[in-house]
């Protein structure tokens, strides 16, 4: 089984009307349903409101085929993410996240016998208490041999000492079996320009692999998807044609859809990814990019159904 540990919220998306229409997601949610749509057998790690919203997102969970069994309950609100879109519809968020219910989350323990992977990343990575419970298991995780995944997609807004964030984000590295990371996310935490060239963020990134990940998957917007692979080769895959309504979780969804390629190819282990060959890397990024350009042809985070790539 893959774990995803992480945040449930509720995004509000403007709408043509000029509304706000209630979207369910956060990073970790949505990687999970990405995984679960594409029929991998994943679980959803975190605490969510016993509120109508939460209720709502457990909903579809279920709908998506993840299971809830470590999903924990409180009644304290959900988070809630305003969403605007820029003439591209790339997203930029605004959060309202003070005594949320999936900052409560608390230590599970070991993870159920038969988990292969766990998935991290986003705001549970940087808000507190839930933080230092979800580095835990990072921890434990690699400690005992599973294949544990890292997303930071950062939220800028959230993150009040950037410095120690980084110092952070360092010290996860060499728990890290595969590290995935936007090319804008990579110069914010390199403290790069917002324009310095790929090849320079690519400097930093084979530094970052050579602390621990086997591999890193690297999002590259409109160009594409890319991977560092473990013998140092770099691997580019174009993007997928589509007519984008907004980008919402596109990047959860490529991380969702490599999850679940990685199953399908009994790949789920720091040893499998380390001996991906070039050809195996491109058919997974390729996957991962269709994936993400059905999430992107339609409003918010809504990732396709197995059946729905069966059909492109």
């Amino acid at each position: 089984m893959i774990v995803v540990a992480g945040e449930a919220l509720v995004d509000l998306v403007p709408t043509p009307e000029g509304t706000l229409a209630p979207r369910l997601g956060g990073g970790p949610y949505n990687v999970a349903v990405a995984a679960g749509r594409l029929e991998a057998p994943v679980g959803f790690l975190s605490r969510v409101s016993s509120d109508l919203f939460g209720d709502r997102l457990i909903e579809r969970l279920h709908a998506s085929g993840v299971r809830t069994d470590l999903v924990q309950r409180g009644d304290q609100p959900t988070t809630l993410a305003v969403v605007g879109l820029t003439d591209d519809g790339s997203a930029r968020y605004s959060f309202y996240v003070e005594g949320t219910a999936d900052r409560q989350v608390t230590d599970p323990g070991p993870l159920p016998a038969g988990t292969k992977a766990v998935s991290f990343g986003t705001l549970s990575m940087v808000l507190e208490p839930g933080a230092s419970t979800y580095e835990r298991v990072l921890w434990r995780e690699a400690e005992r041999g599973a294949l544990t995944v890292l997303d930071p997609n950062i939220r800028a807004s959230l993150i009040h000492d950037p410095m120690a964030y980084r110092d952070r984000y360092d010290s996860w590295l060499p728990h890290v079996g595969l590290l995935k990371v936007s090319v804008d996310d990579a110069r914010w935490l390199a403290e790069l320009p917002d324009d310095a060239p790929e090849d320079e963020v690519l400097d930093v990134v084979r530094d970052w692999q050579g602390a621990g990940p086997a591999a890193v998957v690297l999002t590259r917007g409109g160009d594409g998807l890319g991977v560092l692979t473990a013998t140092g080769d770099v691997i580019r895959v174009p993007p997928t044609p589509v007519d984008v309504v907004d980008t919402i979780g596109a990047g959860d969804t490529v991380q969702g859809a490599l999850l679940a390629w990685l199953h399908d190819h009994d790949a789920l282990s720091v040893e499998a990814v380390r001996g991906l060959d070039a050809g195996k890397w491109r058919e997974a990024l390729a996957y991962a990019g269709a994936a993400a350009a059905v999430t992107c042809s339609r409003a918010g985070a809504e990732p396709p159904f197995k059946r729905e790539l069966e059909m492109t």
